[in-house]
C-alpha cells in the first residue's frame, strides 16, 4: 500500500504490543487445539473516520479494505463510528480463513466469546469462536466451491485455451470448454471453472479480463475429491510422475510426451510403461509426497 519496499515500511499500530499478542495469541491457539480449518462469518465494518499514526483515514481503513479485498472476504456495514474490524484483525482472517459465510455442518464441541472493553449502545462488542468436528455424513461433508461460468460466442480456439491455463494457474481447482449453441443459432462456448469460494471475486475478474465477457455466473456446490499423491517411475531412463489415488494410476502427460519425444515411442507405450513401473514397485513403494491435485487439477 506505501508502493516502497517493505524494510522502508515503519510499523505503527501493528508493531504495537497488543497486536503482537493477537496475533501470537491466535497461532498459539490454533496450535494447541489442533484446530485444521479456520472459518469466518462475513465481516462487519463501521463509517466514518478513525484516528491512527497517519492521522485521520476513512472506517474502514485501506487496510482493512485491501486484505478483505484480496481474499475476496464478504463484509457487512454497520452505522456506527467506530473501528469494528482492525487491520490485525482483517490480516489474520486474510491469512488463515479457508472460507466464509454461514457456520459449516458440523457437530459443536465448544464455543467461546472474546469481549472489548468499548462499550456499545446497538449491539454487544464481542467475538465469538465455535470449535466443532466436521459432520461425517456423506451428504454433509463435501468440499464447498463455487462453480463460475461465461457464455461467450467470439472467442477464438487460442483464447479459450490461453483462459483455461491461465485460471488453473491463478488458482482454480478445475476449468473447462464446453460447446454450445446460443440465440439465432450462434454456435458458442461455455468456460467453466471451481473455484475455493474465497477466490470467487479474484478468479471471476480474471475471466472476465481474459475473455472480454459481459458477464459472470455462479453457483454453489460441494465436491469430493479423492485424495491423491505423487511418486516418480523411471521410464527409458527417464524420470516420470505418476498420480496415485485409490482406484487408480495416472500418468502426468507433460512428463510422458517428453519421453516419447526423447525415446520415439508412441506416447500411450510410455504411459502403459510408466503404469507398469508403479505397479511393479508393489510393497517396495516409497512414501509418496501428498498434493491437492498435481500440476493439472482433476474434474472432481
Amino acid at each position: 500500500m506505501h508502493r516502497t519496499d517493505p524494510e522502508d515500511v515503519h510499523f505503527h499500530e501493528v508493531g504495537a504490543l497488543d497486536s503482537i499478542v493477537d496475533i501470537v495469541g491466535v497461532a498459539a491457539a490454533l496450535e494447541v487445539l489442533d484446530i485444521v480449518d479456520v472459518r469466518a462469518s462475513e465481516i462487519a465494518t463501521g463509517t466514518g473516520m478513525i484516528r491512527a499514526a497517519h492521522g485521520l483515514l476513512p472506517n474502514p481503513s485501506p487496510a482493512v479494505v485491501q486484505l478483505l479485498g484480496a481474499v475476496g472476504a464478504p463484509t457487512r456495514g454497520v452505522e456506527l463510528p467506530i473501528e469494528l474490524t482492525t487491520p490485525t484483525g482483517a490480516g489474520i482472517l486474510a491469512a488463515l480463513a479457508t472460507g466464509f459465510g454461514p457456520m459449516p455442518a458440523m457437530t459443536v464441541l465448544a464455543t467461546g466469546f472474546g469481549a472489548g472493553t468499548r462499550e456499545l449502545d446497538h449491539l454487544p462488542n464481542v467475538t465469538q469462536v465455535v470449535l466443532g468436528e466436521v459432520a461425517t455424513s456423506p451428504a454433509l461433508a463435501g468440499q464447498p466451491v463455487l462453480l463460475l461460468e461465461a457464455n461467450l460466442d467470439d472467442a477464438t480456439g487460442e483464447t479459450l485455451a490461453h483462459t483455461i491455463a491461465t485460471l488453473l494457474e491463478a488458482g482454480a481447482h478445475d476449468a473447462w470448454v464446453t460447446p454450445i449453441v446460443m440465440k439465432k443459432g450462434r454456435p458458442a462456448h461455455t468456460v467453466s471453472m471451481l473455484v475455493d469460494p474465497v477466490d470467487g471475486g479474484r478468479l471471476a475478474d480474471l475471466l472476465a479480463r481474459e475473455t472480454g465477457t459481459l458477464g459472470v455466473r455462479g453457483s454453489m456446490l460441494q465436491r469430493w475429491p479423492s485424495a491423491r499423491e505423487v511418486n516418480e517411475v523411471t521410464v527409458e531412463g527417464d524420470t516420470v510422475r505418476v498420480k496415485v489415488s485409490p482406484n487408480r494410476v495416472k500418468v502426468e502427460h507433460d512428463d510422458a510426451a517428453r519421453v516419447a519425444r526423447r525415446t520415439g515411442l508412441p506416447l500411450r507405450e510410455v504411459v502403459s510403461l510408466a503404469e507398469e513401473a508403479w505397479r511393479r514397485r508393489g510393497p517396495a513403494r516409497t512414501p509418496p509426497t501428498p498434493t491437492p491435485g498435481g500440476d493439472e487439477p482433476e474434474p472432481a
